[in-house]
């Protein structure tokens, strides 16, 4: 039940306070787009059966989370190289990639060759999967990680934090589909010269903070070209994701290739190996729990080393206002309660639901 909630968590708020956040772009308009009719069954499954691999193309985003901008006396941290979530300069990363506007290039060849940039002025962070090695470079800091991907990594380890892909992004939604959801079907579109229908799911519910998620899927291959998270009671998207270039022929292999520059430093990073169904800790107390179901669910976790410590983050005061029993950090999408004593409960509900059920 929790990762089934997790995936209708919109990951790029929720994300963006606590661990990771995602890339996202508006969609330009085009004129009617002429296409077979399908139902939204039809083209649910004609996304579902996707067999694209291969594509390079360009991200653009822009993102109304509701963040506060980063502080002007803290400059922008590196944002290629993994860091603790914890840190000032992870979660200004995070923050950074999460709110205003950015551009990523991507390129794809299969599952073990991805190579994410993201472009900004006049420098660029780059991940580079290869197989089972991993770089992670940031040319504007002059830094350059290696690691070796452990055998048993949890899949979709690539990424430079604040990034996805429209299909890795709309898979989440698209693989927990459930009767708490309303399957429609919007005017057909082109995102990226590639003719698309929109997918619309919406949650029944009433008590969530999401309106709808709008998906287009290509017309021809059924791949996502672009994910839209639109925030209830509110015209203009809070979230959006899409291709502005697309290339489905499979990149050149030299891309997928690194050598650090003269100058940079390297360092060598040591990923921990996780089995790929281990999420929980033993100690059933420590575990998370959900409270509820579907789009209105609120994820309960325990007070540890690890939830306090968010407390003592850099920027706790600047991401939180206070409230009755700690502090609430809130997008338009999500709701996050960081308590008094250290549990953490977070949904996309009002933060009096949180509250309830903190007291609860």
């Amino acid at each position: 039940m929790k990762r089934s909630w997790m995936k209708w968590l919109p990951s790029v708020a929720a994300t963006a306070i606590v661990a990771g956040g995602a890339l996202v772009v508006p969609l330009a308009a085009h004129a009617a787009v002429d296409l077979p009719t399908k139902s939204p069954q039809q083209v649910l499954e004609l996304a579902a059966g996707s067999t694209v691999t291969s594509f390079s193309g360009a991200i653009e985003q822009t993102s109304d989370l509701g963040l506060p901008q980063l502080p002007s006396d803290m400059p922008t941290p590196p944002a290629a190289a993994p860091a603790t979530s914890g840190s000032g300069s992870a979660q200004a990363s995070i923050l950074e990639l999460a709110t205003g506007s950015h551009t990523a290039r991507v390129f794809v060849d299969g599952p073990k060759r991805e190579r994410v940039q993201v472009l900004d002025k006049l420098a660029e962070r780059d991940v580079i999967r290869n197989g089972g090695t991993l770089w992670f470079y940031d040319s504007s800091a002059k830094t350059a990680a290696e690691a070796t991907l452990p055998t048993r990594a949890t899949p979709g380890v690539t990424g430079t934090p604040g990034t996805v892909t429209p299909s890795q992004l709309a898979q989440r939604f698209l693989a927990a589909v459930t009767p708490t959801t309303s399957v429609t079907l919007g005017d057909n579109t082109n995102v990226a010269g590639q003719d698309a229908y929109d997918l619309v799911l919406a949650p029944k519910a009433t008590g969530t903070l999401v309106r709808n998620v709008s998906i287009a899927v290509d017309a021809d291959n059924g791949m996502p070209l672009a994910v839209t998270v639109t925030a209830r009671g509110q015209d203009d998207p809070a979230f959006r994701v899409a291709f502005s270039t697309l290339d489905l022929s499979a990149p050149d292999a030299s891309l997928f290739s690194f050598t650090p520059p003269d100058g940079v430093t390297v360092s060598r990073l040591s990923l921990p190996a996780r089995p790929q169904h281990e999420s929980a800790p033993a100690d059933a107390a420590m575990r998370p729990s959900v409270i509820g179901t579907g789009w209105d669910a609120i994820v309960s976790i325990p007070a540890s080393p690890a939830t306090r410590s968010l407390q003592r983050a850099p920027l706790y005061a600047e991401l939180s206002t206070p409230v009755a029993d700690g502090r609430l950090v809130h997008t338009s999408l999500v709701n996050i309660l960081i308590t008094t004593d250290g549990r953490v409960l977070a949904g996309s509900v009002p933060a009096a639901a949180l509250e309830s059920a903190a007291a609860g």
